[in-house]
Order: C-alpha cells, then sequence, then structure tokens
C-alpha cells in the first residue's frame, strides 16, 4: 500500500485537535519571546533570562509527573481545558504588568510561574488525548504534523512578537497572547468528550512510580529521552538569543523576531520531509546523527558574525532537532500502553521541561560565567560528547533499525 503523507489529517477531531494546539503554541511562543526582550532591555544581564527559565521550569518540572497522573485518571480534554487557562492567565497577568512602567524583572518571573503550573498539567494532558483522536498506525503520522504545525507555531509567534513589540511595545504583543489562548480555550471546550480511560488501580505515588518504572524498563526510550534531556538542556541556546541579537549581530527587534523564528524554519522542512517519507530506516543511527549535527550547528552559530550564516545555521539545528521530536515522540506513543499514556508523557515532559527550561537557565549562568560565546561553544561541545556517551551505553538505541521494532 502506497505511504498516505496526510493519514493522520484525515481525521476530522484530529484537525480540530491539531489547530487549538497550534493557536496555544504561537502565543506560548509569542509571550516567551516577548517576556525575554522585556527583560533583557530592563536588566541587561543574560542571567536575567537564565532566571526566566528557571521561574518556568520549577513549577513545571515538581508538578508534571502529578499532571500525567492526572490525565491517567481524569477527562483528558477537561484537564487540558484548565490548565490551558491557567497558562492564558499567566498570559493577562504580563499585560496588566506591562500597562505600568515596570522597574524590577519579578512580575514577569511570577507570571512565568504560573505558565510552568499550567503546563505542568496541560502538556501531559495533551499528548495523551492526541494519542486517542488517531489509531495507533499513524501515529507516527500524527506526531509529525503535530511536530510540524508546532514548529510553524515557533515560526509565526517569535516573528509576530517582534514585529509586535516595534509595533505597538510588549503590551500589544501580550494582548494578541491573551487573544489566541482564549480562541484555543474555546476550540478545546467545543472537541467531542472522549470515553474515560479505565482508572489505574494503587495511590498516586504507586501509579506515579509504575510511569516511571515503565520507562527505565525500556532501553531505546531511556535512551531517546536522555539525548533529549542532556543535548538540549547543554546544546540549546534560544535563551541567550536576545544577547546576540543586540550584542553580536547587532540586529533590531524585528531581527530578534527573525533569528527566534529560524530554528523553526528549518523544523518544519523536517517534518514535511518526514511526513512525505513515512517509516524511517535505521531510525536510531539517524537519531543520535540528527542530535550530534545539531549541537554542530550551535557550535558553528557561536562562532559566526554573519547575520544570514547565524540565520541558515538556526535553521538547519531547527530541522536536525525535528527528526529528533518526530522519532522520539512516535517511538514513546508505539511503546506505551494507553493506560500509562499520560504518566509516560509527563516523564518524557520531565525530560524536555528539563532541557529546554533549565537549559535556558544553564545558558544564562554559563554566559555569566564563561562568556556569552564561549559559553555556548561549550554547549555544544557537550552535545557532541553526550551523544557518544548514549550511543556507547544504550546500544539498543545504537542497533535500531525500525521504530516499531
Amino acid at each position: 500500500m502506497a505511504h498516505d503523507p496526510y493519514a493522520a489529517l484525515r481525521f476530522p477531531a484530529y484537525r480540530s485537535f491539531l489547530g487549538l494546539t497550534t493557536a496555544v503554541a504561537v502565543a506560548t511562543q509569542m509571550q516567551s519571546a516577548a517576556l525575554g526582550w522585556q527583560v533583557y532591555e530592563l536588566t541587561r544581564d543574560p542571567l536575567a533570562l537564565g532566571l526566566v527559565g528557571l521561574a518556568e521550569a520549577l513549577p513545571f518540572l515538581c508538578l508534571t509527573l502529578v499532571g500525567g497522573w492526572a490525565a491517567d485518571r481524569m477527562d483528558r480534554r477537561r484537564l487540558a481545558l484548565w490548565s490551558t487557562a491557567v497558562v492564558a492567565l499567566s498570559g493577562l497577568s504580563l499585560l496588566l504588568v506591562s500597562l505600568g512602567t515596570p522597574t524590577s524583572p519579578l512580575p514577569f518571573y511570577a507570571a512565568q510561574a504560573v505558565a510552568g503550573l499550567g503546563r505542568a498539567f496541560s502538556r501531559p494532558a495533551s499528548a495523551a488525548l492526541g494519542s486517542e483522536l488517531v489509531p495507533r498506525e499513524h501515529y507516527q503520522n500524527a506526531t509529525t504534523w503535530r511536530s510540524s504545525l508546532f514548529h510553524v507555531a515557533i515560526v509565526v509567534g517569535p516573528a509576530l512578537g517582534g514585529g509586535l513589540i516595534a509595533l505597538g511595545g510588549p503590551r500589544l504583543a501580550y494582548a494578541v497572547v491573551v487573544a489566541l489562548l482564549l480562541g484555543g480555550l474555546a476550540a478545546l471546550w467545543a472537541l467531542e468528550p472522549r470515553p474515560r480511560q479505565a482508572t489505574p488501580s494503587g495511590s498516586m505515588f504507586s501509579q506515579l512510580a509504575d510511569g516511571v518504572r515503565f520507562v527505565f524498563r525500556e532501553p531505546v526510550l531511556l535512551g531517546a529521552m536522555s539525548l533529549d534531556l542532556f543535548a538540549v538542556l547543554f546544546g540549546g541556546a534560544l535563551a541567550l538569543l536576545p544577547v546576540f541579537a543586540r550584542d553580536v549581530l547587532l540586529v533590531s527587534e524585528v531581527g530578534f523576531g527573525f533569528l527566534r523564528a529560524a530554528p523553526a524554519v528549518g523544523s518544519v522542512l523536517g517534518s514535511l520531509a518526514l511526513a512525505r517519507l513515512g517509516s524511517v530506516g535505521r531510525a536510531g543511527p539517524v537519531l543520535l546523527w540528527a542530535v550530534a549535527g545539531f549541537g554542530a550547528t550551535w557550535i558553528a552559530f557561536a562562532l559566526s558574525r554573519s547575520y544570514t550564516f547565524s540565520l541558515f545555521l538556526l535553521a538547519l539545528g531547527g530541522g536536525l532537532d525535528s527528526i529528533s521530536v518526530v522519532l522520539r515522540g512516535t517511538l514513546a506513543q508505539l511503546r506505551t500502553p494507553q493506560e500509562k499514556m499520560g504518566r509516560v508523557a509527563a516523564v518524557n515532559s520531565f525530560f524536555i521541561g528539563s532541557s529546554n527550561e533549565l537549559g535556558a537557565f544553564e545558558s544564562g549562568v554559563a554566559a555569566k560565567l564563561l562568556g556569552v560565546v564561549p559559553s555556548v561553544i561549550f554547549g555544544g561541545c557537550m552535545t557532541l560528547v553526550t551523544v557518544g556517551l548514549v550511543a556507547w551505553r544504550m546500544p539498543a538505541l545504537r542497533r535500531l533499525r525500525r521504530l516499531s521494532e
């Protein structure tokens, strides 16, 4: 049978789900870009950008496993609805703060902490809900389209955020953020309720431990998640882009928006290529080489002084990252029973949250101690070391041929 690159899109419920998650992703990416620009403009301190990431990471990491437990016990649609409302409250708080003349970054950290609280529950609930809307045989195609549209949001969000800041200041950007989140809530409310999963037995702690044990018993899953945790923790330096924009590449707010969007442009192209290709042969080696290439692009970016070449490197790194995202997400769905999907999604979110939010904090601290450019070079080198260690210590991942093995 010929491969159908649009298989998942032929299910109306999944199309609606993709629409609402894309709207929410655009809003959160706009908020992140506007917040980073505003905090750096207020403080001129790269460590302050790291603290923005830490403020979101702490509540997220503390509660995301609880969010996964809730996603396996509650109506996943309703849980996603309420947790997204908390994220919208964060955007509204930033809008209200920006109506005045803020003199301290503390209100921005507090608002981002609220966003981290909401995402601790929305991420596992949304991931588990999405797996209910398509048949198992279309998981890779569904993951590919979700990743593609998420990265479209990463393209549109920062670029739109930068343009709105230039047009009307941060308050205009936050107003659009709130409007998009309210639209996403309305679409989520309209989504048809799903049949409730069988409630797992045992206490909350025993159920959480069961989800964690499941991941650690699956060496391929553990290896893929470890790559994301350590490689992106050290290798990604998106939080430092305001510094590169202002002080290294010497560009304006709009130029900064395009820098933030460039990795997502590459991710969209990479995801679309995967959708056309279908199943991936030698999936394990492809995943390892993609993460290694991701780290190498950040080393080259740190050394670049050309704005055009820097955009290209960020786009190339984003394309390689999209391969990792799709392969890791498909592995998690194919190897996880539906009744454990929320908890395993939460473990995956914990790894992703550690790498992204704590990675922003690590980038800020490293930039403060080593300098901006040396810190990014160091992070890219650590990514290459991580790939080597995972390939050595996790031979099951290195030898993986097909995702369905």
